[in-house]
């Protein structure tokens, strides 16, 4: 995949590279089953970042996860270039494989303490036959100058580097088999302040040379707005609304998101002062046994009583705007 879009490529541009259709992924546990992932519906279009947010425990990664394969799909499809991947084999899903990548949260937990970076960055490589010799280890040395290391870092091991730069390891790991699309799960969260905007960074010149798609997963709604084009805030398993990125700050619709949003500071200190922070009350219910009906119901402070017994379901109220509440449906 080439940063260069040509004319098929640039009329695509708008056509979903990847659709997820009331996608569940249940946990069995001790207590009964965790609804992790419950009914969730969206599309992502090639070259766009969609950025997922939501409070910890809401079934980001989980969603992130189970897209990737990593978990099995307790019901529903995952479409990548309409194909549903959880049903691939074989040679379709080597391919797959190769089209879709990951870069995890924890930059120290995710790259092998026992092997080189030259190794680990070069493993999919190996996997699926891309190089060797002399052309995988300049593939190597590219990749890492491409991240903003260097060619001699090929040869020392993860714990001689920072978290940024074993972060930078994993991008490059991510980038090795050219995929299209790249799932960043938290890629930041694990890292010093001074790091997260040169990460990010990154990662939007990657997108404009390569034109890359990504699902970007995390917590920080202030860095979602800065990298996403469009984003989905997700409440315990569920997506409640989905907009452009300045659209969703400019005028949040659901409920959820306008107390998410109200909790980013902001840099000017008399409206700071002067601002009114949205406090939850109560704690997200327990996914081994959400709610019936709206399951921000009980902590919403414009709950009605039909909230309590019907789900509302997630529809288009403006034009690329929908949401989840029963205070939009009519």
């Amino acid at each position: 995949m080439t940063g260069t879009m040509g004319v098929s490529d640039s009329m695509a541009a708008s056509d979903p590279i990847l659709e997820v259709r009331n996608l569940q992924k249940y946990f069995q546990v001790t207590n009964g089953v965790l609804k992790a992932v419950d009914d969730v519906s969206l599309s992502i279009r090639r070259g766009e970042t969609f950025g997922l947010v939501g409070e910890s425990g809401c079934g980001k990664s989980t969603l992130g996860r189970t897209i990737l394969r990593l978990y099995g799909a307790t019901k529903g499809q995952v479409l990548f270039k309409g194909e549903n991947v959880h049903q691939l084999k074989g040679d379709k899903l080597k391919k797959f494989n190769r089209a879709m990548q990951m870069v995890f949260q924890d930059p120290y937990a995710s790259l092998n303490p026992r092997m080189t970076v030259g190794d680990i960055i070069a493993e999919g490589i190996d996997i699926h036959g891309l190089y060797s010799g002399a052309e995988r280890r300049e593939r190597v040395s590219e990749l890492l100058h491409t991240v903003g290391l260097l060619e001699e870092h090929a040869s020392r091991f993860p714990h001689e580097f920072s978290g940024g730069q074993r972060q930078r390891i994993g991008i490059a790991r991510a980038l090795a088999i050219e995929p299209e699309f790249i799932i960043a799960d938290e890629p930041v969260s694990a890292l010093d302040v001074s790091v997260q905007a040169q990460v990010i960074n990154l990662f939007k010149r990657l997108q404009q040379e390569k034109w890359l798609t990504y699902l970007f997963i995390a917590h920080d709604l202030a860095m979602v707005k800065y990298i996403s084009d469009r984003i989905g805030v997700m409440y315990l398993g569920a997506l409640v609304e989905v907009a452009r990125s300045n659209e969703l700050y400019r005028q949040p619709l659901h409920p959820y998101t306008e107390a998410l949003l109200s909790a980013i500071p902001i840099p000017d200190p008399e409206v700071e002062r002067q601002r009114e922070r949205i406090i939850l009350e109560g704690d997200v219910p327990s996914p081994i046994n959400p709610p019936s009906g709206c399951r921000f119901y009980a902590r919403c402070p414009k709950a009605m009583p039909e909230c309590q017994t019907e789900t509302p379901a997630l529809i288009q109220v403006e034009e690329e705007h929908e949401v989840a509440c029963h205070l939009y449906k009519y």
